[in-house]
């Protein structure tokens, strides 16, 4: 009995050894076939081979170092200019809280912060953050085609953006928001724009921007921001980790652009209209192009015609 137990676990052994062989064999005829139709796999390729064949480039987000940071609130004064330059801020922080429909200071604005578009009160890298006033005004702006301080810049956002009306430049509040807005920009170089302020800049798509591509990516993506659509949104992203492709920014911005906005007296905006931007919604222009296209593109040929333009 013993011996036939032997031989029996001897043949299972056997069979069991058979098995793992043809298996093998299986899996090396496998290989060989994908080898033949696909090609070496790229961790058995040799250096020459890799490099005559590199593999396509990742898109890694760009980390830049020398990006403006603000200053530390903690070393904010701790005197009357200092009270001053924190007023300032929460004024910038909720604006609404003191200038809104139902302020307690004043009923200047539409009920939205300033910081609704200056995100983080001003201090956010590609937010369209302050870090840039103080160093740059006074200057000429092409809208007004006038030299423009700084009281005349922050009653525009109050007037167009917030839909409201313009601050009387010797209020507590004014010169609250104009102390702040100076100490952030304090260590700015005068004349020099650091690297952060304003918005990321786009590359141009080819064909015009979709507002109903961008209405949906709006629903999924944006319906909770406050901010600026390719580094801000959605809320809570920043400009070396965006969510948004280009293209996708450009379609979010069509479709908020498409909109119904509030009615506003712009006749005496642009009076040299070759200075528009390339995407400025209405006429007229010193171009060939349609509003249609300088709403939403393609605005690589409107550049490029301006380009030209000023060589001449």
């Amino acid at each position: 009995m013993e011996d036939k137990n032997r031989n029996e676990h001897k043949l299972l052994d056997v069979v069991s050894k058979l098995l793992n062989v043809i298996v093998c064999l299986m899996l090396l005829v496998a290989a060989l076939v994908y080898i033949n139709f696909c090609g070496v796999p790229e961790i058995y390729q040799s250096s020459k081979e890799i490099a005559a064949n590199p593999p396509e480039a990742k898109m890694e987000p760009k980390l830049l170092t020398d990006v403006w940071v603000a200053p530390d609130t903690l070393t904010i004064p701790d005197d009357a200019q200092g009270k001053l330059i924190k007023y300032g801020r929460a004024l910038i922080a909720n604006t609404a809280y003191y200038l809104g429909p139902k302020g307690i200071i004043q009923h200047t604005s539409n009920g939205m912060n300033c910081q609704n578009c200056h995100l983080d009160a001003g201090t956010k890298p590609f937010g369209n953050n302050y870090s840039a006033v103080a160093s740059t005004y006074p200057k000429f702006r092409e809208r007004s085609g006038k030299l423009e301080d700084i009281y005349k810049r922050i009653n525009d956002c109050f007037e167009r953006s917030l839909n409201g009306k313009a601050l009387d430049t010797m209020s507590n509040e004014m010169q609250a928001i104009k102390s702040y807005i100076l100490w952030l920009g304090k260590d700015v170089i005068k004349g020099e724009k650091p690297k952060g302020a304003g918005l990321t800049e786009l590359t141009f798509t080819d064909h015009p921007a979709d507002p109903k591509k961008g209405k949906l990516i709006y629903i999924q993506k944006c319906l909770s921001c406050a901010g600026y659509v390719k580094s801000n949104m959605p809320f809570g992203v920043t400009y070396d980790s965006p969510q948004l492709s280009d293209e996708e920014a450009w379609d979010v911005a069509a479709y908020v652009n498409s909109q119904q906005h509030p009615d506003k007296d712009l006749s005496s905006d642009w009076p040299k209209i070759s200075g528009k931007p390339d995407d400025h919604p209405f006429g007229p222009y010193a171009d060939k192009f349609t509003e249609e296209q300088h709403k939403f593109g393609p605005f690589g040929p409107i550049a490029e015609f301006k380009k030209k333009q000023k060589k001449k």
